[in-house]
């Protein structure tokens, strides 16, 4: 039975504390006074200098982090707590010192440059304090900032480099001293000055700004005006208001928790009013919501941090993000329609619809996102593109006096883009000790290759070989995953987990793809947002729906069930991610795909025309695996056993309408 309590929308405040409660990079102070203004203009002066370097030319690789990570630390240390019960209203004592540490720590390399550069050989004295202050000062701002699963790994890889040589078995190593430790860390661009870091300096932010710039023209809501005069009025209305809402907010959105509260604080109470269960509302909440962290163009920022990582071209991965996420919200589409059918549930009255000529006059707010999309199409860099994203943003809000972006608006949208930075430049720079480690021991080898071993250990068929290897990265990125955000996310499942994949290749006569082995680490690290048991985004929407937080999470994690199948089938055929294919080969695969979906849906939810018993349900899913695997075999085998399962279904519906069964509508709206 539906529950239709708490149907009310979240307020503002509301959203925040519930923010506060999930999403560690919203568990900040609340300053008043000359502190407030010392971290106003600090936010401010931070976003200047990345708009700066973005437009007249980058600095020198250490001088660009070091400033970027500077402000970052600096900004972390006054505004978030160093418990999550601490005084909110007053910054700490011991909090100036360690921004005094901060200044002396990131200033070090500007003041000294020139000798740094220069310098061969080991590290001073004073130099190895300083570089172990900056590791402990970016392992004491990501706790705060983030959390403690990221903070624990790094702190574990550290203790691993070190005692290299008292490790068992295939994980020793000769070790590393502290001195060389620290060097590596702070003084080379391998550890907390790597690529990730660079990637939150230059390409991220500047798309984090952009999107702060967005927001502030009100295009939040209109998302949802947009999705609920598209959706509102179709069967189970207010779910797919949600999926398009959620999918269009993660084009701006970097965390799924943080999308979860801003559009289900609207779309979830309108679910429990329909006659959704309020398990069964958080789900498609939450699975939309993580779902906009795989939507191109932005990803998340993981796909900036990816042309790095993977050494592909932007377009070239936004591409291949393209089916996928196609396919994911269309199964998330298709299991919320049928469950609606098996309720009966209906879409929204006409009167709740916004007017289509309302909707209509703030069109020009999505031209941003065509002007970015464009952009990268036509070659344009990152940061190019992110310029004239946040210029083109300024340009269409004028167009509407209650769009506009005043010169309120614009301090605003600068103080909050250098805001949302905050995590994402500590995250990177806690990530990349892990992957100084990981550079410096072969840790990354070992590990894959020890995922290998396991399962060449249970067979040496090659497929099944290639299966279980993937199972078993599938397990490992999702238990990495757990608790972090995207970008870190991506940089720890890519850096832990991918090696496992890669090291197939020398094994497989078919070579894996590389932007297909990172899509499939990539995936798995996003979906442990609601994957039980920590499942962060599904324990968001149940702070809005009151459900359960694990039921919501298995929910969640069914009507995600594409993102689970898809990363598979674009390793086994990589045609999926839009590699080394045609046109014609990439229509015909999003078509059988797609209805592939359907069956997979129909199967999952155990509704089509009419309630399917458990065996139908099991031939009907897989049919859908059939069709979603690209190959001529399998798509004419799915395509019968499609056809008895649609006919059967027509054929019993219309034989037992006169016998008071429910009659229904199959047709996906």
């Amino acid at each position: 039975m539906s529950d239709r309590n708490d149907q009310k929308e979240l307020t503002a405040e509301e959203q925040a504390k519930l923010l506060e409660k999930y999403d560690p990079d919203s568990q900040t102070r609340h300053l008043s006074g000359y502190a407030a203004k010392v971290v106003f203009f600090m936010l401010i002066a931070f976003s200047l200098f990345q708009l700066y370097t973005g437009i007249f030319g980058q600095l020198t690789a250490y001088l660009q982090r070091t400033v970027h990570l500077g402000f970052a630390l600096t900004l972390i240390f006054l505004l978030f707590p160093a418990r999550k019960g601490g005084n909110k209203t007053k910054i700490a004592w011991y909090d100036y010192i360690l921004v005094g540490l901060t200044v002396v720590v990131c200033g070090y390399w500007p003041v000294y440059y020139d000798t740094l550069v220069q310098q061969i050989g080991s590290i001073t004295s004073a130099q190895t304090v300083i570089g172990g202050l900056a590791i402990l000062l970016v392992i004491e701002a990501t706790r705060r900032a983030i959390g403690l699963p990221i903070t624990i790994i790094a702190v574990v890889f550290m203790i691993y480099a070190l005692f290299g040589p008292y490790m068992p078995g295939m994980l020793i190593h000769r070790g590393l001293s502290l001195t060389q430790l620290v060097q590596s860390m702070f003084f080379t661009t391998d550890g907390i000055l790597g690529t990730p870091l660079q990637v939150s300096s230059t390409y991220i932010f500047l798309f984090l700004l952009f999107g702060a710039f967005l927001v502030q023209t009100g295009v939040g809501n209109y998302f949802n005006d947009l999705a609920i005069s598209l959706a509102g009025r179709r069967t189970g209305g207010p779910a797919k208001v949600a999926i398009f809402s959620s999918a269009l907010q993660g084009t701006i959105s970097g965390s799924s928790v943080a999308n979860t509260v801003t559009t289900g604080s609207y779309t979830i109470p309108l679910m429990k009013r329909l006659g959704y269960h309020r398990n069964f509302a958080g789900a498609v909440e939450a699975a939309s919501s993580t779902g906009g962290q795989i939507m191109p163009p932005i990803m998340g920022a993981a796909a900036f941090l990816m042309i790095e990582f993977a050494g592909v071209p932007y377009w070239e991965i936004a591409k291949a993000a393209t089916i996928p996420a196609i396919l994911y919200f269309s199964g998330i589409w298709i299991m919320t329609h049928l469950e609606a059918k098996k309720q009966g549930l209906h879409g929204l009255p006409k009167e709740e619809i916004p007017k289509k000529m309302e909707v209509l006059k703030r069109f020009h707010l999505l031209l941003p996102i065509l002007v970015i999309v464009v952009l990268l199409f036509q070659g344009f860099s990152i940061e190019r593109t992110a310029l004239y994203g946040i210029l083109s943003t300024i340009i269409v809000s004028l167009f509407r006096k209650d769009t506009r972006i005043t010169p309120a608006k614009f301090i605003l949208a600068l103080t909050n883009g250098a805001r949302t930075a905050l995590g994402v430049a500590a995250a990177t720079a806690c990530a990349g000790i892990i992957v100084g480690v990981v550079t410096k021991t072969g840790l990354g080898l070992k590990l894959g290759n020890s995922l290998v071993s396991i399962a060449a250990s249970i067979t040496s068929t090659p497929t099944l070989l290639l299966l279980l290897t993937l199972f078993f990265t599938m397990i490992a990125s999702i238990i990495l995953g757990m608790g972090s955000p995207t970008t870190a996310n991506y940089i720890i499942t890519s850096t832990i987990a991918l090696p496992a994949i890669l090291a197939l290749n020398n094994q497989l006569e078919v070579a894996i793809p590389v932007l297909a082995a990172h899509m499939f680490v990539f995936y798995f690290g996003i979906v442990a947002d609601i994957t039980p048991p920590v499942a962060l985004a599904a324990f968001a929407a149940t702070g809005i729906s009151k459900g359960e937080p694990i039921r919501t999470g298995i929910n969640a994690s069914k009507l995600a069930i594409a993102a689970f199948i898809i990363p598979y089938m674009f390793v086994f055929q990589p045609q999926l991610l839009m590699i080394d294919t045609t046109i014609p080969e990439v229509s015909w695969i999003l078509v059988t795909s797609i209805i592939g979906m359907i069956s997979i849906g129909a199967g999952l939810i155990g509704f089509w025309y009419r309630k399917l018993h458990w065996i139908e349900r099991i031939i009907t899913v897989s049919t859908g695996l059939l069709l979603i695997y690209p190959e001529s075999n399998t798509d004419i085998f799915g395509f019968i056993a499609f056809g008895i399962m649609l006919a059967l279904q027509i054929f019993w519906k219309r034989g037992n309408t006169g016998k008071g069964m429910k009659d229904t509508v199959g047709e996906v709206n």
